[in-house]
């Protein structure tokens, strides 16, 4: 069976749109709050049906990928940042991608269930990311704010890892990535 990933996307009547919609803002909800939320809690929470659901994802896979990618596509927008100076739009943007991450573990942990890192979808999330991220942080760079010898796999790491402690509070995490960026900001 093929993932979203790799799915062909045809255009979708109006009405089975907002149905697709309503069930991947369902399942953002749901999986956020709780990563083992069942299917029919989804179509519940969306107000359709069991089969409108099985319709337009097969499995909690299926389901599971379209929610993470759209939400990873949605973080990793740059629109806005343009304005700001290279710093600010890098320190923006992590910011972002660290609250991102810490919200979505839930959801993260329940993909690994199904695959494994190496997986055609995260690495397609770390695409986007990287896409997103690393012209930023060479930006910064060039502007001489932020250190020449990080790459942006090492910055990632380090969000990932800081949103990632499951022990902190939101303060202390907030805290911590305050440090961490300013390690990463040259004076």
């Amino acid at each position: 069976m093929s993932s979203p990933a790799e799915t062909p996307q045809r255009p979708m009547r109006a009405d089975a749109r907002r149905n697709y919609d309503k069930l991947v803002a369902a399942a953002r909800e749901a999986f956020t709050e709780d990563g083992a939320a069942s299917l029919e809690e989804v179509a519940r929470r969306a107000g359709v049906g069991s089969a409108t659901l099985h319709r337009n994802f097969p499995t909690r896979q299926h389901l599971l990928e379209t929610v993470y990618l759209e939400e990873v596509e949605a973080m990793s927008r740059t629109e806005g940042l343009d304005g700001l100076g290279p710093w600010d739009a890098l320190e923006t943007w992590l910011r972002r991608f660290a609250a991102y991450a810490v919200t979505k573990r839930a959801i993260g942990d329940a993909l690994v269930e199904y695959m494994d890192r190496d997986s055609e979808v995260f690495q397609r999330c770390a695409g986007v990311l990287i896409d997103s991220g690393e012209p930023l942080l060479q930006r910064a760079q060039e502007a001489g704010e932020a250190r020449p010898d990080a790459t942006f796999i090492d910055v990632a790491k380090m969000i990932g890892g800081i949103a990632g402690i499951r022990t902190a509070d939101a303060e202390q995490t907030e805290r911590i990535l305050s440090l961490a960026l300013d390690g990463l900001r040259t004076r």
